[in-house]
C-alpha cells in the first residue's frame, strides 16, 4: 500500500461524486433536512433539546453507511475494481482511498448538520461546539467504515440494505434514543455498552448538556476510532475483486 495510490483512489472517488448532484445532495443536505424535520415536529416543546444530539449522530451515520456501501459495491459489480486490481493497486489502497474520500465529505456534512441543528433549529449546547463537531465527524466516519465493511460481503445493492438490520438497527434501538440506556434490561444494556453508535450518542448528549468533561468525551471518540479502524481492516481483507 502506498500513499500515492491511496490518494489517487480518493481523488477519483471525489471526482465521480462531484458529477453526481443527487449523491452530493444526499450526503450534504438530507441529514440537515431530517434534523430540521425532527425539530419542527417538536416545536414549542423541550423534546428536541433531549433527542437532538442523538439525531445528529443518527442521520449522518445512516446516510454515510448507505452511500459508501452502494458506491463501493457498484465499483465491484461493474468490473471497475477488477480492472483497478490488474494495476499495482492493493485492497488496502482501495479501501483506504474510499475511506479518505468519504471522510473528507463527512467533514463538510458534519459542519452543515451541526451548524443547522445549533444555529437554525436552536439546539442549545452547554459544552464546546468544536467537541460536538469532533464527535459528529467520528460518527459519520463510523458510518463510512461500516458501509465499506458491508460492501465487502454484499453482492447486490439489495443485500447492502439487508445489512442494515444487522449493523444499523440494533444500534439505533439500543443506543439510548428511545429510552436511556441505563433503563434497559441488564443484558441489553451490556450489549449496548459495546456498540459504537452508543458511544457517539452518549458523547453528543454529554457535550450538549455539559454533564461530562472533555477527557470523558475523547475517550468515547477513541472507542469509535477503534471500531472505524477495525471495520476498515476487516473490509480490506474480505473485499472481493468482482461479484460472482
Amino acid at each position: 500500500m502506498t500513499l500515492v495510490r491511496t490518494f489517487s483512489t480518493a481523488g477519483r472517488v471525489l471526482g465521480q461524486i462531484r458529477h453526481d448532484p443527487r449523491t452530493v445532495g444526499l450526503l450534504l443536505v438530507v441529514p440537515s433536512l431530517l434534523i430540521g424535520l425532527v425539530a419542527w415536529i417538536f416545536t414549542d416543546t423541550d423534546v428536541f433539546q433531549t433527542i437532538g444530539p442523538a439525531m445528529i449522530a443518527l442521520f449522518p451515520f445512516i446516510v454515510m453507511f448507505l452511500v459508501t456501501s452502494i458506491s463501493t459495491l457498484r465499483e465491484r459489480r461493474s468490473g471497475t475494481l477488477e480492472r483497478l486490481f490488474s494495476m499495482p493497486l492493493g485492497k488496502g489502497d482501495f479501501i483506504l482511498g474510499y475511506a479518505l474520500a468519504f471522510g473528507f465529505l463527512a467533514v463538510f456534512q458534519t459542519a452543515i448538520a451541526v451548524s443547522f441543528a445549533v444555529f437554525v433549529c436552536g439546539l442549545e449546547i452547554e459544552g464546546s461546539i468544536w467537541l460536538l463537531f469532533a464527535v459528529t465527524v467520528a460518527d459519520a466516519l463510523l458510518g463510512t467504515a461500516f458501509g465499506l465493511l458491508a460492501s465487502a460481503f454484499a453482492r447486490t445493492e439489495f443485500q447492502v440494505v439487508q445489512f442494515m438490520p444487522l449493523l444499523v438497527f440494533p444500534q439505533i434501538l439500543l443506543g439510548g434514543i428511545f429510552i436511556p440506556r441505563d433503563q434497559l434490561p441488564e443484558v441489553l444494556e451490556a450489549i449496548s455498552d459495546w456498540l459504537p453508535l452508543s458511544y457517539a450518542i452518549d458523547a453528543l448528549t454529554a457535550v450538549a448538556d455539559g454533564s461530562e468533561d472533555a477527557e470523558w468525551i475523547w475517550a468515547r471518540i477513541l472507542a469509535i476510532a477503534a471500531w472505524i479502524v477495525g471495520s476498515i481492516v476487516v473490509g480490506s481483507i474480505t473485499l472481493r475483486r468482482r461479484t460472482p
